[in-house]
């Protein structure tokens, strides 16, 4: 029975590590500053072709609404300049 309970030698217990060190202020602004950065990349990235594309909707349903559109503007443009 002994020999069910001895498997061998205990291995030493592990002990705790130390705390780890605290960034200084800067470091931790740096961080911050880092992830603000890659936040704003990425919102970019979404947003400004969202608003390229809602502004150009915009236009075109303010024409619309109008009863002319962007060809019709830009024919009127094109009869102006060549009669002058």
């Amino acid at each position: 029975m002994t020999t069910e309970l001895h498997k061998g030698p205990l291995e030493p217990a592990s002990t705790a590590a130390a705390p780890a060190t605290r960034l200084s202020w800067r470091q931790e602004r740096e961080i911050r500053r880092r992830r603000r950065v890659w936040f704003e990349e990425i919102l970019g990235w979404i947003l400004v072709p969202v608003i390229v594309v809602g502004s150009y909707w915009l236009v075109e349903t303010v024409l619309n609404a109008l009863g002319t559109s962007v060809d019709a503007i830009i024919e009127g443009l094109g009869a102006i300049t060549s009669n002058l």
